[in-house]
């Protein structure tokens, strides 16, 4: 049944699904898109006026789809594949384009959310509860975005305020596993500033996750988030948010070296404590009736983890990135000249980055102690933009970055869009340079008698390029497009045992190229359709397939929304292909195949007024039983309700 399951989601592939847009119908049917906006880094564009491959997920999408994670949103998107280990609010990698887990880049509200340590964002902590839409960029971005923007960037902003009164919203959620889920957000205002404030709780029982033994692997996780916007004056604006994570989740150890259980997961009681601290400041001066705006901006992150055995703390780390931002933007219209409208701005960046391995209380002996290490980078960004003739639009960005720690790094950017008149069609096409600095565990190691670091690694760089169309039929009601990738990898940071592990840049070009297929269509009568298709071919210099990067992925989702548009049924379909994983087990390390799966979801909801709407979902509904790593077990069949309301 599954395997039908997956040919009926194939056949639908060709329908790929990008965002959504707001819409009204004009007199003669048409449907009419209202303008959907992208963050490039320094500054803020029509996405259709971009030449770089993107999606976004609007706040409403993921309610209507009673998404809980953003993970599992990012499965819906083309070029993504995600690995989660353990149970719910286990570590969670996200690649895109086939490129590494940390080579892309997550920020939160403008604030980067990445960790110091590993340089990597652990998704298994982001709930949507106070998403208002999620940005996603394909391919280097660096030039805009900076270190670890290699492969692309997840923007996410959160709900802001409103201006027009108060509104408190919230919803209430049960399920299996011992799930329950509680949010509510106040948000408000008047003529001259907003405010809103969030807070989210998610909490179950979890699942065994081993092969050998019964025991629940449970998860708690607690966010609250802010954001205010004041204008001092007409011309300056204000602005600030707050973010704070608290979760505890429960893990199994693997199985000692030299043991029949080695690199597996057996039972045990383990658990990490986390806590994610991210705020930022900033003020906007617009003048020049307009033309010109000037940014400044702080912001600071801290992440804290603590691991504990059978309640006893073991050992933890703890790391910070604090940075300071100026950028002015100049625009300008040259209508003697192609009808054209140019901007251009220039901007300078301050990082300073610390991390910190904590010792074990148990052991103050312990050889995972070390001193708190710091590094700074000097950036500075150059961008233009411009608008040809109402059709014809190219970015252009350059940045150099001045490391203390390593080697600097010059990036640029080029990307064009063209919107062929009375065609309905779009071309698109970008490239670009991106680099991932090497991280402090890279640098500096951690278990000195089991991996040692290297302070000489310079950081990874990439070059790439894509190049799409995006064909409109039947007034906008189909909307497809095809992307063709292509990126190379040089001193690619690998772990190497001669004897004790340590990490250097390999020699040769690791590659990465593939095709993306996406569409939506949308149906009179309520009926809307949107899927996705990827294919991925993603090799190291010894031309050995990457680990945990399907070839062949896609999803299929369809919605129908009846009785006055009070009611809303949907499922969807995600389909994840063969792939490679490492197996760390006895005798020795080796290359192990996860076969290929297909998930099942379904849900509905049912409006009984403007204020107050039930739902419910499956998730998993044929109980799929699949890996996405290797010995570690994922969630069967899982069943929710819930009840959401505003006044």
């Amino acid at each position: 049944m599954l395997k039908q399951a997956g040919l009926v989601g194939a056949a639908f592939l060709i329908l790929g699904g990008a965002a959504k847009a707001q819409e009204t119908t004009s007199a003669d049917g048409s449907i009419q898109l209202d303008p959907i906006y992208i963050d490039l880094g320094q500054s803020k564009i029509e996405a259709e006026k971009s030449g770089r491959a993107y999606t976004v997920i609007t706040g409403e999408q993921l309610e209507q789809n009673q998404t809980r994670y953003v993970a599992d949103a990012l499965r819906q998107v083309p070029g993504f594949a995600v690995s989660r280990t353990g149970s719910y609010g286990g570590v969670t990698q996200v690649r895109v384009r086939g490129a590494e887990g940390n080579h892309l880049l997550v920020m939160i509200d403008g604030i980067e959310a990445s960790e110091t340590g590993n340089g990597e964002f652990d998704f298994g902590s982001l709930q949507v509860a106070d998403i208002d839409h999620i940005e996603v960029l394909r391919g280097p971005q660096s030039a805009f975005w900076g270190s670890n923007a290699l492969a692309g960037v997840v923007n996410i902003i959160t709900k802001g305020g409103s201006r027009d009164g108060f509104k408190v919203s919230g919803r209430t959620e049960a399920g299996t596993d011992g799930t329950w889920l509680g949010s509510v957000l106040l948000q408000g205002g008047k003529e001259n500033y907003d405010f809103s404030l969030s807070g989210a709780w998610r909490q179950n029982d979890g699942f065994n996750v081993s092969r050998f033994g019964s025991e629940k692997d449970g998860d708690r996780n607690g966010t609250i988030n802010g954001k205010f916007k004041i204008d001092l004056t007409p011309d300056v604006v204000l602005d600030g948010t707050f973010r704070y994570v608290n979760r505890k989740s429960d893990y199994d150890r693997e199985g000692d070296y030299g043991s029949p259980f080695q690199g597996l997961p057996i039972d045990s009681d383990n658990q990490t404590s986390t806590e994610e601290l991210l705020g930022s400041l900033g003020i906007t001066w617009t003048s020049l009736d307009g033309a010109l705006v000037q940014k400044a901006r702080i912001k600071d992150g801290d992440t804290k983890r603590e691991y504990f055995k059978d309640g006893d703390y073991e050992s933890g780390n703890d790391g910070n990135r604090f940075s300071g931002s100026y950028q002015a933007s100049y625009t300008f219209e040259t209508p003697s000249f192609a009808e054209a409208k140019h901007t251009l701005t220039a901007g300078y960046e301050g990082e300073r980055e610390t991390f910190q391995q904590k010792a074990s209380k148990i052991d103050s002996s312990s050889s995972s102690q070390f001193d708190k290490h710091d590094r700074t980078t000097h950036s500075f960004v150059g961008e233009y933009r411009g608008e040809f003739y109402d059709q014809l639009y190219l970015n252009a960005a350059v940045r150099h970055d001045g490391n203390d720690r390593f080697k600097d790094a010059s990036t640029y950017s080029i990307g064009a869009a063209w919107k062929i008149p009375g065609w309905g069609t779009r071309l698109h096409s970008s490239v670009g340079t991106g680099v991932t600095n090497p991280t402090f565990y890279e640098q500096f190691g951690f278990f000195p008698s089991t991996y040692l670091g290297n302070p000489d690694l310079k950081p990874e760089k990439s070059l790439g390029w894509d190049i799409g169309v995006e064909q409109s039929f039947f007034d906008d009601r189909l909307v497809l497009d095809v992307t063709y990738f292509h990126q190379n990898l040089t001193d690619e940071i690998v772990t190497i045992y001669a004897p004790v592990a340590t990490p250097i840049n390999q020699n040769g070009t690791s590659r990465r190229q593939g095709v993306e297929v996406s569409a939506t269509v949308n149906l009179m009568n309520g009926f809307t359709t949107t899927a996705t298709y990827t294919y991925t071919d993603a090799t190291d210099p010894d031309g050995r397939e990457e680990v945990r990067r399907p070839k062949h992925s896609g999803s299929l989702n369809a919605a129908y929304t009846f009785y006055e548009d009070r009611a809303r049924v949907f499922g969807e379909v995600t389909f994840n292909g063969k792939m490679e994983d490492d197996a760390f087990t006895s005798p020795a390390p080796s290359r192990v195949g996860l076969d290929e799966y297909t998930l099942v979801n379904i849900g509905g909801s049912y409006k009984f007024n403007d204020k107050v709407e039930a739902y419910a979902r499956i998730e998993n509904l044929f109980d799929e039983n699949y890996e996405e790593v290797f010995g570690f077990s994922t969630p069967g069949r899982t069943a929710f309700v819930g009840l959401k309301g505003s006044f």
